[in-house]
């Protein structure tokens, strides 16, 4: 695992989009989760590089990415793929999203359909946060403006993973995010619509690659999407917590290669 590879950059939507390309094959998006970057990934891209055009974007204002002001929407996150997509001249990918990139990703399924070949929810859920999971976090908001991002650190590294190298990559990793951009995507996960009711339109392949020792989502979630969306496979994976492209690289790896099956 590694931290702080060079990436290229892209000018769009009023910041710079960093990203990752690497391998040959069928276009694939990796779209990390909060409050993480791209580097979650590491683990897995050697795994798919031989099938896949690996393209890893740092989603706005995490990683190398520049941040804009907070009060943009997970909608407004999608969006900024279009212009990665059409500057790397790839007219239709599968997306993979890992938590809130998950959101992301059925936010861009939602608005741009026809340039979707595949979706992957990983460590993720479609449904919108209750009232008190919004409420929750907009508290956590004013704690990271208040306290800084390593309050976050201290509250979910515990519950991401139960494997100590795991634990250790993570805390250091959300250290390094910046407080603005925590914040944005803490009130835009908030705000997000539920996905729920779109779901049986999908006309492309669903995936869904979940741990069942999972603190953050449980496991239900995932289980909740077949019960709408039956055609979508579930790949459960024994003992893994909410990073399980850390925790069980090739188990991941071996659930996105039914894209090309």
């Amino acid at each position: 695992m590694e931290i702080g590879k060079r990436m290229n950059t892209l000018p769009v939507n009023g910041f710079n989009l960093a990203y990752t390309r690497r391998g040959k094959g069928n276009p694939l998006m990796l779209v990390h989760g909060y409050p993480l970057d791209s580097s979650i990934w590491n683990d897995l891209t050697p795994l798919l590089e031989k099938d896949f055009d690996l393209i890893s974007p740092d989603l706005r204002g995490f990683g190398q990415s520049t941040t804009t002001p907070s009060g943009y929407t997970i909608s407004d996150m999608a969006d900024d793929f279009v212009g990665l997509l059409d500057h790397l001249g790839i007219e239709k990918t599968i997306l993979a999203g890992h938590s809130m990139g998950g959101y992301i990703s059925l936010a861009f399924a939602r608005k741009y359909p026809r340039r979707v070949s595949g979706l992957a929810l990983i460590a993720s859920q479609a449904g919108a946060d209750t009232p008190e999971g919004k409420e929750r976090r907009y508290k956590t908001a004013v704690e990271v403006e208040e306290k800084g991002v390593g309050s976050v650190a201290d509250t979910m590294t515990p519950k991401l993973s139960n494997e100590t190298g795991v634990r250790t990559f993570v805390r250091e990793l959300i250290g390094r995010q910046s407080r603005q951009a925590v914040i944005g995507a803490l009130k835009a996960m908030a705000e997000r619509e539920d996905s729920m009711p779109i779901l049986p339109s999908f006309g492309f392949p669903l995936v869904l690659i979940h741990g069942d020792s999972d603190q953050l989502i449980p496991i239900e979630r995932a289980t909740d999407i077949v019960s709408v969306k039956p055609s979508a496979k579930l790949f459960e994976l024994k003992g893994a917590g909410h990073m399980p492209m850390m925790e069980f690289p090739r188990q991941v790896a071996d659930g996105l290669m039914n894209f090309i099956r």
